[in-house]
């Protein structure tokens, strides 16, 4: 379906196109952040789990309840995982809302 990553990311921006989702979205990767992070400094490695439930959980409540879509994760998981980085990068610097209107003017 998709050839690339720069063909997926405005469909992977459409399936995030309600603020709640990507803010839920940014919640749970920062939350994974931190996990990895403590797991790493306190070298306990029942936190290493907690990384994708925390980071997934938060996003699929975006998806099912919020956008009320399937998470792109199912059928293309690691270009989901870069749209996420990518997504979280924007978030971080204040860009993500102007790349959804970007997008959605196409």
């Amino acid at each position: 379906m998709f050839r690339s990553f720069e063909e997926f990311w405005p469909y992977y921006v459409a399936e995030h196109s309600r603020k709640a989702t990507r803010q839920l979205h940014f919640a749970g990767t920062t939350a994974a952040f931190i996990c990895a992070g403590l797991a790493a400094i306190l070298l306990h490695p029942w936190l290493v789990l907690a990384v994708p439930i925390v980071a997934y959980g938060l996003a699929w409540i975006g998806h099912f309840f919020v956008e009320g879509n399937r998470p792109a994760t199912f059928r293309h998981p690691l270009w989901s995982l870069r749209g996420d980085l990518r997504m979280y990068g924007l978030m971080w610097r204040g860009r993500m809302d102007d790349e959804v209107q970007r997008l959605a003017r196409r």
